[in-house]
């Protein structure tokens, strides 16, 4: 699976990135994509960082999540500078971390996976950090969504 080539990431421009790049997707500059102030839109930045999230869980777990289905479950983001032109996210994982994810979608058909991700823009600066956090469970027979289990859900969001 290609992410930029979902309904929405195709309907915004998304784009992937060359494998020898560091990036994962990104998005071309344009006049459709800036804000009242001439630069990168919030929301813009928001879609490049979660498409570059699910392109980083789909390279290192691919193969494992036949059978699953990811959803975003929550995205916390901080925007560190105004972004100009073309932006790219791009995201990294420690190799224990991904096995770990796979470990427990093998033993318990569900994981929560936490992706940091940074957006960065033509002048190469950092514009906006995240933390896309993703909860995979196996696909349901009767293909409903998939409901994050309390045991999965942070202190103080329990569902009642």
């Amino acid at each position: 699976m290609d992410v930029t080539q979902l309904p929405f990431n195709r309907l915004i421009g998304l784009e992937p990135a060359a494998a020898d790049s560091g990036f994962l997707v990104g998005l071309p500059d344009g006049p459709q994509y800036t804000n009242h102030l001439g630069t990168v839109h919030a929301a813009a930045l928001l879609a490049v960082a979660e498409a570059g999230s699910a392109a980083l869980l789909l390279r290192h777990m691919g193969g494992a999540t036949a059978g699953f289905v990811p959803v975003v479950r929550r995205l916390e983001s901080k925007f560190r500078r105004p972004a100009t032109g073309r932006v790219w996210a791009r995201a990294s994982v420690p190799p224990e971390e991904v096995a770990r994810w796979s470990a427990e979608l093998e033993a318990r058909g569900r994981v929560s996976a936490a992706v940091p991700v940074e957006v960065v823009d033509a002048a190469g600066s950092v514009v906006l950090s995240a933390v896309v956090e993703w909860f995979i469970a196996r696909r349901s027979l009767d293909a409903e969504p998939a409901a994050a289990p309390d045991d999965l859900l942070p202190q103080g969001s329990r569902q009642r």
